[in-house]
């Protein structure tokens, strides 16, 4: 599988550190010292088409320079650090379990977005105050080795519960929920299907018995373990389902050095866990009205069109087309779990670590 894939498909929201790998404006570290710059501060995963980024240069008459930060994690807590004096205008890439972080720390000020109005009310968890703005969204959902359950002659599983069953044991890898997104996606995925008050830990304990493999991080899980990714099949990876994306099928397709007429893997359809992303305009930034030209680029059609197969991730704006691939083999799950970031920000560390003690020890 091309490298791309490994940023596009499988971290989509700026989950997982790995290198730059298309064109940007500029990828230098510069302040927005001057009033025809803007600084995007991002995470790694950031990614959009070099002459889609040129026509806003041109029609808007900033030059824009990146500045990537580490994974999702990393970048937004260094923001929230710097608020004071931000290495940018513009930060890309906080998403539903770390919003009520970023914005309890005011690391924001309010904008609403040129375009916003035609955006799903569903995405716009601030829409009282518009400190961010949505850009994207994806789910985080178990993925299957179509191969091997036709071999077996085995349904495969479609929901957490399926999971937990016999005929599934031994066959789930999933990643730690105290180092990686994808695992902690897909552990508050199960407290949301289960509820607090025992109902996930007890659902995690029924996983840990049907022999759930954790390892640190979606790299491992998925290009090591899973038997049904194409780097997977290389390393001998004999894990059948893995906590993934409901846009690696297409990814699968798309990069395949020899195009496949379908995707080898599948998306367990009750497995999933939605993230959405957004952006928004730093407090203290320099240069807040090309912020602002900004945010209102990444709502506009041009870029939500443009985004799906940088960042295989899907667009918020309504109307915005998406390629085939997605509706073919990568559809956005029809009724993922979701959870309020108030919830999320109230519950996260302690779950993570009750999780932690359960399933690690």
């Amino acid at each position: 599988m091309h490298n791309k894939t490994f940023v596009a498909a499988a971290v989509g929201l700026g989950l997982i550190t790995l290198p730059a790998l298309t064109g940007c404006g500029s990828t230098d570290a510069k302040s927005s010292s001057d009033s025809k710059t803007v600084t995007l501060v991002s995470h790694d995963s950031w990614a959009v088409s070099k002459s889609v980024l040129s026509d806003f240069e041109k029609q808007s008459g900033y030059k824009v320079h990146v500045l990537k930060d580490g994974d999702a994690g990393q970048a937004v807590n260094k923001a929230i650090l710097t608020k004071d004096n931000p290495q940018g205008d513009v930060f890309f890439g906080v998403d539903n379990t770390l919003l009520s972080r970023a914005l309890d720390n005011g690391l924001f000020q309010p904008y609403t977005a040129k375009g916003l109005d035609k955006v799903g009310a569903a995405y716009q968890l601030d829409q009282d105050k518009h400190r961010v703005t949505p850009v994207d969204y994806g789910d985080i959902c178990v993925n299957y080795d179509k191969a091997y359950f036709s071999e077996h002659k085995l349904t495969p599983p479609q929901s957490f519960a399926d999971l937990a069953k016999p005929e599934y044991k031994n066959l789930l890898v999933t990643e730690n929920a105290a180092t990686s997104s994808p695992g902690l996606g897909f552990l508050l995925g199960s407290a949301a299907q289960f509820g607090d008050g025992g109902g996930w830990q007890d659902y995690w304990k029924k996983l840990k018995a049907n022999g759930v493999k954790v390892v640190d991080g979606w790299e491992q899980a998925y290009y090591q373990e899973f038997s049904g990714s194409s780097e997977g099949k290389k390393a001998g990876g004999d894990r059948p389902l893995v906590v993934s994306y409901a846009s690696s099928p297409p990814a699968e397709v798309i990069y395949a050095k020899k195009r496949p007429s379908t995707a080898p893997t599948g998306v367990a359809s009750g497995t999933c866990f939605r993230q959405i992303e957004f952006a928004g305009l730093l407090s203290n930034a320099k240069n807040p009205t090309g912020a602002k030209a900004f945010i209102d680029f990444l709502v506009s059609k041009e870029f939500q069109e443009d985004m799906p197969l940088n960042m295989y991730v899907y667009p918020v704006l309504r109307g915005a087309k998406v390629p085939a691939e997605f509706t073919e083999y990568g559809p956005a799950a029809q009724h993922p779990e979701t959870m309020a970031p108030g919830k999320i920000a109230a519950n996260r560390d302690q779950w993570v670590k009750s999780w932690t003690s359960l399933v690690l020890k």
